[in-house]
């Protein structure tokens, strides 16, 4: 191994500056490497007290997240209900819809009928079959409720949703025909203590004439008002509206103890007649105008599980009536 007894150690210094005087000179470089250990040790606690003092202020300021999940567990945060319309804008918006001239329009004596109903129930949870010219006359005459519309044309839902933001409706692919009537009728009644009862969930039944593809909130909700405008049924191919009276009437049982209005348009003819006394039951009549049955169904207790009415003598009157005309 080599001996390192004989290395010499030469030791390198700056030379100083041309323009440096005798009287100013430079700092030894061991107090310049201090001066900028100083500086960056002071900019590094700068920052470190800015990082501090800014982790602190979003601390206490609430994120929005955080005021939503807030919001979702507090009882104070459920914002307040929303109040009914307006007397004076309610009769405005039905009169100028009654002095409407749009083609297929419900008559003025029928608009009233409807709008004495929501007037009372308002606001509440309205369900309407079928999709219209007075369709946003009920959306607006029920402000502060939900409404919601079920139609049978997908496209026609779209168009609404599109044109009229925050409109609820949903798509449904009925399976029947008004030509069908008696055989749907006499299948129902043989299953009226199974898949036709009275009371039940709809989203889990078989039953021919139940409406089963809607979203599953909706067999939830304890509907007020249920209004039957549709399907399309003026000819025998159509799809008619044994399906929507009938699960009108099992939602208006199975939602609660409240009572439901429910009113049924173009009562006069066979089906929607028929139907109704079938499973809205005339006990449960409570008047019709013009073309406009209103019926007030009871749920819970007061309604029966094995069949849709107490009293059949005032239901085969009524269906006697229907094949009559």
């Amino acid at each position: 191994m080599k001996s390192f007894a004989g290395t010499r150690l030469i030791l390198l210094q700056p030379s100083l500056p041309k323009h440096a005087t005798a009287t100013t000179p430079p700092p030894p470089p061991s107090a310049q490497h201090r001066l900028w250990l100083i500086a960056l040790i002071s900019f590094f606690a700068f920052a470190s007290i800015l990082t501090l003092l800014s982790s602190s202020a979003r601390e206490s300021r609430p994120t929005n997240s955080l005021l939503r999940a807030a919001a979702s567990v507090s009882p104070t945060a459920i914002p307040a209900p929303v109040a009914a319309l307006h007397p004076n804008l309610f009769d405005a918006l039905l009169h100028y819809a009654s002095q409407s001239a749009a083609n297929g329009r419900m008559p003025e004596p029928e608009l009233r009928a409807i709008a004495a109903v929501l007037r009372r129930r308002g606001p509440c949870s309205l369900l309407v079959f079928g999709l219209g010219p007075e369709s946003l006359l009920w959306r607006s005459l029920n402000h502060g409720g939900r409404t919601v519309f079920v139609d049978e044309n997908q496209y026609y839902i779209a168009h609404y949703e599109e044109r009229h933001p925050g409109l609820e409706g949903y798509d449904v692919a009925y399976t029947t025909k008004v030509s069908e009537l008696g055989e749907l009728l006499s299948a129902a009644r043989k299953q009226i203590g199974g898949e036709c009862r009275p009371i039940q969930n709809l989203l889990f039944s078989d039953c021919r004439l139940g409406i089963n593809d809607l979203p599953n909130h909706l067999y939830d909700v304890a509907w007020d008002v249920i209004l039957v405008d549709g399907p399309r049924g003026y000819s025998p191919a159509s799809p008619g509206r044994m399906s929507a009276i009938f699960t009108a009437g099992v939602l208006a049982r199975s939602g609660g103890v409240g009572p439901t209005d429910v009113l049924v348009h173009d009562y006069e003819r066979e089906v929607e007649k028929v139907c109704s006394a079938e499973f809205l039951c005339g006990e449960n009549l409570v008047g019709v105008e013009g073309q406009l049955a209103h019926f007030v169904i009871r749920g819970g207790g007061a309604a029966r599980k094995d069949d849709f009415c107490f009293n059949r003598t005032a239901t085969a009157a009524a269906a006697s009536a229907a094949a009559m005309l």
